[in-house]
């Protein structure tokens, strides 16, 4: 898998050390363990895992700005857990409502001795952080409007950024977007050996309407 790995962030122009492609190797056998019996994720294959998973996650490392983001809705840790092995000297809590995916990240937490993530289990609505985030990032919600209006007591309103992963860039949604809410990027990200499309969408709420 190893070897799969290196050829996918080769083309990706990615640069991981050893010690974090050897996380993220951890992290996958991991997955397929659990997965036998959860059923987390509907890919089975470790190196389909490699692409779809692994890779549609750290293709956004570039574009996050700051230092202590929440990944809503992570499931088993995607994209959160990955970005937090690449990204080491940022933060990542790891929200979600599911006691069996918070057992999952707790473990490899502990496996992969990850001191830079915060797996916690709650609903977003529910969760009230002591310090507003610099950035919000989902691969979970249905729609913009969903994302923003769950998410938005959670942002850092004056520098924070709210982080979309999407397929098909989302026009429809990008239409309905809430009059606080200015729309500050849209990245068209290239997966290697995916042939669907990716894009991030990167919010942030308008200075406008910020208290």
């Amino acid at each position: 898998m190893l070897d799969e790995l290196n050829i996918l962030l080769s083309i990706a122009k990615i640069n991981l050390s050893e010690e974090q492609k050897q996380k993220i190797i951890s992290y996958i056998e991991l997955l397929c363990q659990w997965n036998k019996t959860y059923n987390f994720t509907s890919v089975h294959d470790p190196k389909e895992m490699l692409i779809k998973h692994v890779l549609d996650s750290i293709i956004v490392a570039p574009y996050l700005k700051g230092r202590k983001f929440i990944d809503v809705g992570t499931g088993p840790g995607l994209p959160g857990l990955l970005l937090a092995i690449v990204l080491p000297d940022s933060h990542f809590t790891l929200l979600d409502s599911i006691g069996k995916r918070i057992c999952f990240l707790r473990q490899v937490q502990q496996s992969l001795r990850l001191t830079n993530i915060q797996p916690i289990q709650s609903r977003v609505e529910s969760f009230f952080p002591s310090k507003r985030f610099d950035g919000v990032i989902s691969r979970a919600f249905a729609s913009l409007k969903n994302m923003l209006s769950c998410c938005e007591h959670l942002v850092d309103k004056t520098t924070g950024c709210f982080y979309a992963l999407k397929g098909v860039k989302p026009d429809h949604e990008l239409a309905d977007l809430p009059s606080q809410i200015t729309l500050k990027s849209i990245f068209k990200l290239q997966i290697p050996k995916l042939e669907a499309e990716r894009h991030l969408i990167v919010l942030k709420i308008n200075t406008l309407f910020v208290t």
